[in-house]
């Protein structure tokens, strides 16, 4: 790509997430960082001052400069910022979730299809290297066991724990299992925040796989798993280790039942906000389909709207 135009980006909303999309994307060659839009005149500028870029404390600032921008404000302003931007044919990266409703998800989804610009949703447990490692061991899955723990970071409490981090694993479950969800049940409560802070769902799918996933911001320890059973074997993935390992029956010789033999599927570690951060820009280079598109961010909103419910409905 040495030879062919820079992507033009920019961070709208340098919080503590925009603040790593403007310093990841400062790294990739194909890319160049145009400028940072906050509300907070400080905070933008202290954003830019770091990432040798300029500030701006609205969208419009950026008009006819940018290429593409990545999304990073609270939940209920992504449907306007998108909105902004896809109708001015500029692609957009929106942090998860995609949208405070799936009404204002098919807007987005909409805009972009009238416009043509791109957009990609931010579910960073895509580009996960122990995530990548799974594709295609993952064959008709019977059940899956999600935990997604961690002491309560003081941050994202615009939004539960489902659409917080839960959310996460619900993507990647639907991405795995590829089937309709047919029930639904959930338990959450409240901890810290007056919103739900732990929640445990149950999925069960048309095709007959089930899905458990706890996601809890108000534990003492900080876990991050997902167990697939499967005829033949058990995958088991540790995203913050990103280490994948296997477990398979492997017949033994004048043994009445087979052994069960443990495979380490080594693998490289990488930087996963980078890497979803570069696909980006290569898909905007090339005009192509993002690895997580507006429908998937659609698809795990809605899913997530259905535990958030089935919570409600269980007390």
């Amino acid at each position: 790509m040495n030879s062919r135009k820079k992507i033009r980006v920019a961070v709208i909303g340098v919080g503590y997430l925009g603040a790593f999309h403007a310093r990841k994307y400062s790294m990739i060659e194909e890319a160049e960082l145009v400028g940072v839009v906050d509300s907070d005149p400080e905070r933008a500028r202290e954003a830019a001052g770091r990432n040798s870029t300029e500030a701006f404390t609205s969208c419009e600032g950026l008009a006819g400069r940018v290429d593409a921008v990545s999304v990073a404000t609270p939940t209920e302003s992504h449907c306007s910022i998108g909105l902004y931007f896809l109708s001015r044919g500029v692609d957009v990266l929106i942090e998860k979730p995609i949208a405070s409703s799936v009404d204002e998800a098919e807007l987005l989804i909409k805009e972009a299809e009238r416009s043509g610009a791109m957009l990609q949703v931010g579910h960073l447990e895509r580009f996960n290297a122990a995530i990548a490692a799974i594709d295609g061991l993952v064959k008709d899955p019977v059940y899956m066991e999600c935990r997604r723990l961690s002491p309560f970071p003081g941050r994202s409490t615009d939004v539960d724990v489902v659409m917080d981090v839960m959310i996460h694993d619900i993507d990647i479950i639907l991405n795995l299992v590829k089937s309709e969800v047919r029930g639904v049940e959930a338990v959450g409560m409240p901890v810290v925040t007056d919103m739900a802070d732990i929640m445990n769902a149950r999925l069960v799918f048309k095709n007959g796989c089930v899905a458990n996933i706890t996601a809890s911001r108000a534990s003492r320890d900080k876990v991050r798993t997902l167990d697939i059973y499967q005829n033949g074997a058990q995958l088991s993935v540790d995203y913050m280790g990103q280490s994948l390992k296997a477990l398979r029956p492997v017949a033994a010789k004048d043994a009445l039942y087979p052994s069960l033999v443990e495979e380490d599927l080594s693998m490289e570690k990488r930087d996963s906000l980078l890497e979803e951060l570069k696909s980006f820009v290569r898909a905007c280079a090339a005009k192509s389909a993002p690895v997580v598109s507006g429908a998937d961010g659609k698809r795990a909103l809605e899913v997530a709207r259905m535990i958030q419910e089935a919570s409600r409905r269980a007390f």
